[in-house]
């Protein structure tokens, strides 16, 4: 539905209030030049109870005369009809039945803060140089908002979740009513004005007040008028909303550019208005509460949002701690998921890979060397007469040769060859990028260190050497596997063994499939 329509249904649910006989009366006659004090005052008396509130608001402090009014004529006459006019429709509003409903929208509370909106324009009409009539803006503060109760009334419930969304601030109401109704209450309140026949000055303060600066008109008291009511309904906030530190923030920088109040006015309007609002709903005849002033309101959010922000520190604190201990706890673990499957992947004894890892990482070198058309070599190397260093001098001692030798190996390879035990005193060496003269110039690199090195323990020092296989896996061979290269490499040692051992035998179809290459 557009906006038109909404409308249409807001009024025909019955949601708008209903003016008292008299108020409606009265804004009818007012409305004409020819009207008389005689007839505006016969009105009036016509509700004897309308009356005397009347008189005790114009006897009051509220207006502050120094000699008693007596009579509806006489105060009709001292005040203006406007002024008396004002005061009815106040009363008129005020007296409207207040709901009660368990849950949802508060009607006194919207009463209350109305009222303060009305207090707090007419503080403001003090403060400036003006002609506009402080009882139209107190009466057209009071209904400023006045939208709001009556989309209350049409849209139960489904309102009241705006409400609770908007967060108490009716600055922010606006948006939300426009989403989710098609319609807003300053539109609602407005046209509300109009179909009750309020004069102009009133309608354009209730349709703009949430933004004045939107009035385009040229007449610039009014334009003035509607400023002072936008920033009576900020200091309202102030009293009734959640966020009070914003509302009082924005006001003093509004009241400065609107209206070019100085510091020490507005921290006197915000001084003095709880104790006005107090006394004009004495004078109303309104129940409220006792209400803190602005500076004790300021003081308690300002003291709770320390707290927040110190609970704020703190939580971040313990998340920045928390933070710590997990990244030091993931390093932890992942040192030790390095050292779990490091010792999973070596051999215990030599510190070397093991059997399993060595196939594994085959596999992963042979698909890389077949993808970079580049050669492999393996070699073998078997420990010569190993099993005579266990049968005289014992499995420790075996054991210890086999640490050096390892030790002695990794010393003389490249970070990138793996180097791995095979089985017993066999081990296996892979050199990935490496053809078969790089190959037997390592192999015998090891042969010879091997043959040299002193492998003393104990004081006993024992005589080892050992023999090599290599192989190389040729890329461009489709016949070549993993097996086969293992079985090349295997077979070389096996005749390095057969030729006196302390030697480097390298795998080649020629001549019988094998040719001798290097020996001691």
């Amino acid at each position: 539905m557009n906006r038109d329509e909404v409308l249409q249904q807001i009024m025909d649910s019955g949601a708008l209030p209903t003016l008292s006989n008299v108020a409606s009366k009265l804004i009818e006659i007012t409305g004409r030049e020819d009207t008389t004090i005689y007839e505006i005052t016969q009105l009036i008396a016509q509700d004897v109870s309308l009356s005397a509130k009347v008189l005790k608001v114009v006897n009051s402090a509220f207006y502050n005369f120094p000699n008693e009014v007596r009579s509806i004529q006489q105060a009709v006459a001292i005040l203006g009809t406007n002024a008396v006019r004002s005061l009815v429709l106040s009363f008129s509003f005020l007296s409207m039945e207040k709901k009660r409903r368990e849950k949802g929208f508060n009607y006194q509370r919207f009463w209350e803060q109305s009222l303060a909106t009305a207090v707090a324009a007419k503080l403001l009409v003090g403060e400036v140089e003006t002609s506009i009539d402080p009882e139209e803006v107190f009466t057209v503060s009071l209904l400023v908002n006045i939208g709001v109760l009556i989309l209350a009334q049409a849209f139960p419930g489904r309102y009241d979740v705006l409400l609770q969304q908007a967060d108490c601030g009716s600055d922010r109401l606006i948006a939300l009513e426009e989403k989710e109704l098609g319609i807003d209450h300053a539109y609602v309140g407005s046209r509300a004005a109009r179909r009750w026949q309020f004069p102009e000055t009133l309608v354009l303060p209730i349709l703009y007040h949430h933004n004045p600066e939107d009035y385009a008109g040229d007449d610039a008291e009014l334009a003035r008028e509607i400023r002072i009511v936008y920033l009576a309904d900020l200091i309202a906030n102030i009293l009734y909303s959640a966020r009070p530190i914003d509302f009082a923030d924005r006001f003093c920088k509004e009241a400065k550019r609107l209206l070019k109040l100085s510091g020490s006015a507005v921290d006197g309007i915000l001084e003095n208005v709880s104790a006005e609002v107090a006394s004009a709903a004495d004078y109303f005849g309104m129940k409220i509460e006792g209400t803190p002033s602005i500076p004790e309101i300021l003081q308690k959010a300002n003291i709770e949002l320390s707290l927040l922000n110190m609970s704020y520190e703190q939580m971040n604190r313990e998340l920045v701690a928390a933070k710590l201990e997990l990244e030091r706890l993931n390093a932890e673990l992942q040192e030790k998921n390095a050292y779990l499957e490091g010792i999973a992947n070596l051999d215990g004894l030599t510190g070397v890979y093991n059997h399993r890892y060595f196939q594994e990482h085959l596999d992963r070198e042979l698909n890389r060397t077949i993808r970079g058309g580049h050669p492999l070599s393996l070699v073998m190397i078997d420990l010569d007469n190993f099993k005579k260093i266990n049968d005289f001098y014992g499995h420790q001692a075996g054991d210890f040769v086999l640490r050096e030798a390892c030790a002695l190996w990794r010393e003389q390879v490249r970070d990138y060859d793996l180097l791995a035990r095979y089985g017993g005193e066999e081990f296996v060496l892979v050199l990935p990028e490496t053809d078969a003269e790089q190959a037997l110039a390592v192999a015998e690199k090891l042969r010879a260190a091997t043959a040299a090195h002193f492998f003393g323990n104990r004081g006993e020092r024992y005589e080892v050497t050992a023999s090599f296989g290599v192989s190389v896996f040729d890329p461009a061979d489709r016949e070549m596997d993993k097996n086969r290269l293992i079985e090349q490499a295997d077979g070389a040692l096996y005749e390095a063994k057969k030729k006196g051992r302390n030697r480097v035998e390298l795998y080649t179809p020629k001549k019988g499939g094998w040719l001798k290459r290097l020996k001691a």
